[in-house]
């Protein structure tokens, strides 16, 4: 049954990504720029987080530097359009005050840590739960790891290849280890040029500086399939009134009695 599981999930893959080709995610100029994102996106929509890095970037505070010696009450104020503006302020300051003091200031020096090791010194800081910890480590760090959100729990429950209660750490290894051979085979390589055929492409963003960075193929798939689920979850796969008969994955709903 999970071999059967796993080959679906590289199925999902090679369908979207041939449809959809590459979704360019996580459209950032800098890892920082990606780590503060991470933040900021935790129970608010994408388009408020853009608003917020806006004002960070216009007030040319979006670096570790910059975020180091703002005033919280003015940090607040620049990202109030992500909502709880206080806490992830405060989150902020914390993840910057843990890389001064571990090390050095240096995100280059953070993320050549191993990724098990990084991943749990992210997870306990204040905030980071492990969407945040393995979005900082995979689109800021380029480590290769899955990030499971509520999109890929919503198509994967309603395809029944999980429970609805299925542990985080459950999918994310089950999807890592179906997207091997597609790592292996680098897919993306061949057919990161090949035209977006069908409208919505996925979650596609216009190339950006950490969207084409330098990463392992590995590392390149997971961030490819990560894009093409939100993609589905975005256009299709919606909380309530799914669009199935539209979604690219329409032939591999289970047939119900």
């Amino acid at each position: 049954m999970r071999q059967k599981t796993a080959k679906t999930i590289r199925a999902y893959y090679r369908d979207l990504h041939r449809v959809w080709g590459p979704q360019h995610w996580w459209p950032a100029d800098s890892p920082f720029e990606v780590i503060t994102g991470a933040y900021l996106t935790q129970n608010t929509s994408w388009t408020n987080v853009e608003k917020a890095l806006a004002s960070l970037r216009t007030a040319d505070v979006l670096s570790v530097d910059g975020i180091r010696s703002t005033p919280r009450p003015r940090l607040e104020s620049l990202i109030r359009s992500a909502g709880y503006f206080r806490q992830k302020a405060h989150r902020l300051k914390t993840f910057v005050a843990f890389l001064d003091e571990r090390y050095g200031g240096s995100l280059e020096q953070m993320f050549r840590q191993p990724t098990l090791t990084l991943r749990e010194e992210l997870l306990a800081l204040n905030g980071v739960g492990p969407e945040t910890a393995d979005s900082i480590l995979l689109y800021a760090g380029h480590h290769p790891i899955f990030v499971v959100d509520a999109y890929t729990r919503r198509i994967f429950h309603r395809h029944e290849i999980i429970p609805e209660k299925a542990a985080y750490d459950e999918i994310r290894t089950l999807v890592e280890q179906a997207l091997a051979a597609p790592a292996k085979e680098s897919p993306t390589r061949h057919s990161a040029s090949a035209k977006q055929r069908v409208s919505p492409a996925g979650a596609s963003h216009p190339p950006s500086p950490m969207s084409t960075a330098k990463r392992s193929p590995l590392a390149q798939v997971y961030n490819e399939m990560h894009g093409l689920i939100v993609g589905v979850g975005k256009n299709f796969c919606l909380k309530s009134q799914p669009n199935c008969d539209d979604c690219p994955l329409r032939k591999y709903l289970p047939t119900r009695p």
